[in-house]
């Protein structure tokens, strides 16, 4: 499996929870609670269910909504494919 990077997150919270403008790049986000970035709690699970599909891991629930930036998710997402 391939290692999921800021952009690859990005583009799947933008195909599953919508696209919204940034005025900074995502490089620049990486501890940035996603509230602040303009994300739910829907928009997380919806995010997590399209990664549980496109990178083969699985992510309860409680670990998503704990993972409060995308440095925190993508941690989660990269350390469930080594499982």
């Amino acid at each position: 499996m391939r290692e999921v990077f800021i952009e690859d997150l990005f583009r799947v919270f933008a195909e599953g929870a919508g696209r919204i403008e940034l005025d900074q790049p995502v490089s620049e986000l990486m501890d940035t609670p996603f509230s602040a970035i303009g994300y739910d709690s829907l928009a997380m699970l919806e995010t997590a269910s399209r990664l549980e599909r496109e990178y083969g891991v699985t992510l309860s629930d409680d670990d998503v909504n704990d993972a409060k930036t995308p440095r925190l998710l993508l941690q989660l997402v990269n350390a469930a494919q080594t499982r």
